[in-house]
């Protein structure tokens, strides 16, 4: 996965912060209806294999199936989740009420577990960036 990137920093041990700006939902067009609350830049190392220097604009790229997998597992497993809760519930003969209580919290310990693992899984092997190109 590419991304655009600037150069915020250069270290001498062959590392760069860069700025990356993230898009939003809405086209990344936030001049029109200033309703973003959320940061819309974030900043992330990246290996200087161009030997960039600060200022100036990059392509940064990072393995995709990292993405893909952090993706998968906040967006799809708690979903799972939630309808299993709700049939195991509904194999008990519980009622609906129930029911639903079960996949709610099916749901709440995925995301408490989601979270857990990304939190454990950033510190011991965050996601690698590399600036491949000048812009």
């Amino acid at each position: 996965m590419t991304q655009d990137a600037v150069v915020t920093k250069v270290f001498k041990n062959g590392m760069a912060e860069v700025a990356v700006s993230r898009g939003t939902a809405c086209g990344s067009n936030c001049g029109n209806c200033e309703s973003c609350v959320f940061q819309n830049e974030i900043k992330a190392f990246a290996k200087n294999t161009v030997h960039a220097k600060p200022g100036e604009k990059v392509i940064i790229e990072s393995l995709s199936s990292r993405i893909f997998s952090a993706a998968f597992l906040l967006y799809i497993v708690p979903m799972v989740l939630f309808v299993i809760g709700y049939a195991i519930a509904a194999s008990l003969g519980l009622g609906e009420g129930m029911r639903v209580l079960c996949s709610f919290a099916a749901f709440a310990v995925a995301v408490a577990v989601v979270i857990v693992y990304q939190r454990h899984s950033k510190r011991k092997n965050p996601i690698k960036f590399e600036i491949t190109q000048l812009r």
